[in-house]
């Protein structure tokens, strides 16, 4: 059987992150908002509640670091907040989840799914992310692509159906991606914005608090020279561990993982700062729609740690020596984890006063 189906209208625009950029793209096109006012994408994010930290260091890893801002399920913890009725599929049999994907469309709804960016061809990149949002919003079997909307470019993208299906049945880092695909179903009104915000900050201050390891504890055990750390207490290794990286490192390897550290902080999908950027965003627009002084301090102390994070990635690709550029971050970091401690004990005050 053949066809073509395209969704013609719907809404995008270039985004700081995949996951907080299509979900704010699916709430335009589902028409929920508060006020009539489209949610931009650091409300998005915000209402997800997947703030986070976590640091790796490993000298078998490429590159031997690793750094993430936000939680694993941004797109379970938004929809549950929201009242959309999110169900996940995932096979290794790709005719099925294709199949799951076409019946979406056919129904008229737009369709989000993981992909690896290694994989899809408009991204030219060599890194593997599995876990990549992208929305299909049509396909065309006379000329076997689908459309493709992705928050790294401004226009829809042509896709052939081989690139896709590659890049839906990644098994790269972090987890395979067996052709995972979510079939949404949007509520006529959103829930309270008080009690939605209040449970997200709640639960991004948890998250700060009581981190899980990205390794399970099993994957732990026995591995030499690995250094990690989640949450607040990995910010504290992290900020410990930069003024090892000139006695564990080479100077070109040192280079390049400084490099990375850059990109980790502001160019992968972080929406700039490690997410803190986004968070900074959201507290802006709660502390204008409720009018709480304590909103209005967590989003002033979201935006100095913006700066804060901003700045080490600017200090690691500086024009000056390896080891002078160390020696800066390490001093710049050092005011980190009170910076952070200090956002998470914030995030907790306006959960209450929201509550209240």
């Amino acid at each position: 059987m053949t066809g073509r189906r395209v969704i013609s209208d719907y809404p995008h625009q270039l985004a700081g992150h995949c996951g907080s950029g299509a979900l704010r793209d699916l709430m335009q096109w589902a028409r929920l908002s508060y006020d009539e006012t489209p949610l931009d994408e650091g409300t998005v994010f915000g209402l997800g509640g997947e703030l986070g930290f976590s640091y790796l260091r490993h000298p078998a890893m490429s590159p031997p670091i690793y750094l993430v801002g936000r939680g694993p399920d941004l797109t379970g913890g938004f929809t549950r907040r929201l009242g959309i009725t999110a169900t996940q599929h995932a096979t290794d049999d790709p005719d099925e989840g294709w199949a799951w994907v076409r019946e979406e469309l056919d129904h008229g709804y737009p369709v989000l799914c993981w992909a690896d960016i290694a994989h899809l061809p408009y991204l030219r990149v060599r890194l593997s992310m599995s876990r990549h949002d992208i929305v299909i919003t049509g396909y065309d079997d006379h000329t076997r692509t689908a459309t493709v909307v992705d928050n790294d470019r401004a226009d829809p993208q042509p896709v052939p159906y081989d690139a896709l299906a590659r890049a839906r049945s990644s098994t790269g880092f972090p987890v395979p991606t067996r052709h995972t695909t979510y079939r949404l179903r949007y509520p006529t009104q959103l829930p309270p914005l008080a009690d939605t915000a209040a449970d997200a900050c709640h639960a991004a201050a948890r998250a700060l608090r009581n981190a899980q390891s990205l390794l399970p504890a099993g994957q732990l055990d026995g591995v030499a020279d690995l250094v990690h750390g989640a949450g607040l207490d990995g910010i504290s290794v992290f900020v410990d561990d930069l003024r090892r990286w000139p006695d564990v490192f080479t100077p070109t390897q040192l280079d390049t993982v400084l490099t990375a550290l850059a990109a980790f902080i502001d160019k992968a999908g972080t929406g700039g700062s490690l997410f803190r950027r986004l968070q900074a965003d959201y507290l802006h627009y709660l502390n204008q729609r409720a009018g709480l002084p304590i909103a209005g301090q967590a989003a002033d102390l979201y935006a100095q740690l913006t700066q804060l994070w901003h700045g080490l990635a600017r200090i690691a690709t500086a024009d000056i020596s390896t080891t002078t550029r160390v020696t800066a971050l390490a001093d710049t970091a050092e005011h980190l984890p009170e910076l952070e401690q200090q956002g998470a004990d914030l995030l907790d005050l306006l959960a209450r006063e929201l509550s209240s």
